[in-house]
Formats: structure tokens, sequence, C-alpha cells
């Protein structure tokens, strides 16, 4: 498979919600080789939200870039590969509003679906809302920035929730022929990220009662980021016993880099 070059843009706004799982619970929903990463006894999944603007293959200028909406469901993971434990995010299903993102998106990071969303920003406040429309798939949020994560979070802080996404930067999708997982990382130019106060939230994925049982999933904590510049690389395929991949480039998917590696 011909593999697709890097690719460059401005995250303008992430949305990350995040949903603590009974481990075992979503242990039986990974597939062979991941396995939950846990905090406090619990895994952690969750949606996100993402307007990308700016989109282009490296070196190209900014204004031949592309804006989309894009979501995603996510559950922090980890597994063995070549002897050393690595810890990434597992994606089982990415939507896009633009039929771009889903033509590029499908030939490197796992099948992208189209969507439709509706979006409502203002004064800290934010709404968005994402059908797919092969109708598998719907999820919402209404929030708004906030002070610190709520004290029922499996995390003590804002620290320590920007740490644990921060540290995920190879996120793994079905690949679109069936064969394995593709794997792309993400890294942006800084990283800083604001509590958001949620009102209402809603993911399909989550709660589908026959893959979580009732009472395995509650809401946590949700985070943002905004305009902040990033990158896309792809990591090559993953498959149970599978050697390390590469960032197309011969060197290790988890080379050093200037830029701070971000959680897909």
């Amino acid at each position: 498979m011909v593999r697709l070059p890097s690719l460059r843009g401005v995250i303008d706004r992430r949305i990350l919600v995040n949903f603590r799982i009974e481990a075992d619970a979503l242990d039986a929903a990974l597939p062979d080789p991941f396995e939950p990463r846990t905090v406090d006894g619990y895994a952690i999944g969750g949606i996100c939200l993402l307007r990308l603007t700016d989109v282009r293959p490296r070196g190209f200028p900014a204004l031949v870039g592309h804006r989309s909406e894009n979501a995603a469901h996510r559950m922090g993971v980890e597994w063995d590969e070549d002897g050393e434990r690595q810890v990434g995010v597992f994606v089982p299903r990415r939507d896009t509003s633009s039929r771009l993102t889903a033509a590029v998106g499908n030939r490197t990071m796992g099948r992208y679906h189209r969507a439709d969303f509706d979006v409502d920003e203002g004064e800290g406040h934010y709404a968005v809302a994402m059908a797919s429309r092969d109708g598998e798939t719907r999820m919402a949020v209404s929030a708004r920035e906030a002070d610190g994560v709520p004290d029922s979070s499996v995390f003590d802080s804002l620290a320590d929730a920007s740490a644990y996404h921060r540290r995920g930067a190879v996120g793994y999708s079905p690949a679109a022929d069936g064969d394995g997982f593709d794997g792309v990382k993400l890294t942006t130019d800084s990283w800083s990220v604001t509590p958001l106060s949620v009102e209402e939230v809603s993911a399909s994925y989550f709660d589908h009662e026959m893959r979580f049982p009732t009472g395995s999933v509650a809401f946590d904590s949700a985070l943002l980021m905004r305009n902040v510049g990033h990158e896309t690389r792809d990591v090559g395929r993953l498959c149970p016993a599978t050697e390390s991949p590469t960032d197309g480039s011969g060197g290790a998917a988890n080379s050093s880099t200037d830029e701070v590696p971000v959680s897909p």
C-alpha cells in the first residue's frame, strides 16, 4: 500500500470528553493486541470532536489547506511490541464532514465515515453534535469552560488529566481492508488544555449495552484545546505480531521530535 505524506494543519477546536469504564468491560471490547490503560483502576474511553483548518501536505502553504469537522471514539490502551510496553489509543471509528478527509483518511488512518455536524460556539460555551450518514453513530456535547476537573474524576487534577492525554501520541484504527490496524502519530507545536464543565453528553458507541453493560461506563471529565499547530504522521500498520511501525522515513515511531505528542 502507498502510504500518505505527513499532513500539517491547525487544531482550531478540540473537545475531549472522558468516560471512566470498568476495566474488564473495556478489555472485552478491545481487539488483540490492545489492553486497557487504567487510571486508579478504571479504563478511560471517550469522544473527540475536532475542527481542523489549514490541513495540507507538509511543506505546502497554509492557503491551500482544507477545513473539516471530525469526530472519533477513542480508548486509552497499552500493548506489547518487540518486548516493550507501548501506550496509545485505539480508535474504533472516525467520522468527518469532509469528502476529501474521508478519501485521504481511508488510505492510511483506518476507515472514515461521512457525518453531519451541528456546531454552536461562543463566549466560552461549546455545543457540538454529530450524526453519521450511515445511521450507526451519534454523539453530542454541551459544555462551558471551567476552572478544573470535577471532584469525581479519576484524575486528581487538570495537570494529571493533561499528562494522560499528552502521553498517548499514537492511535490505531481498524484498517479499511480489514487486515490489522493503521496507525497515526499526532504531534502539536505546543500543549495547553482548558477544563470544561459538561452540561450534557451522549455517545452512542459507549451507550450500547451489548458492548458495555449498564453501569460500566460513566462520565468523568472533559478538556478543550484551541488554535494549536499540529502534524499527523503515518506510523504504519500494526498486527498482533508485527515489527515496530515507522514514521515513513525509516525511523522508529517513537523517535524524538521538537513537537509535543498528543493523542489522536
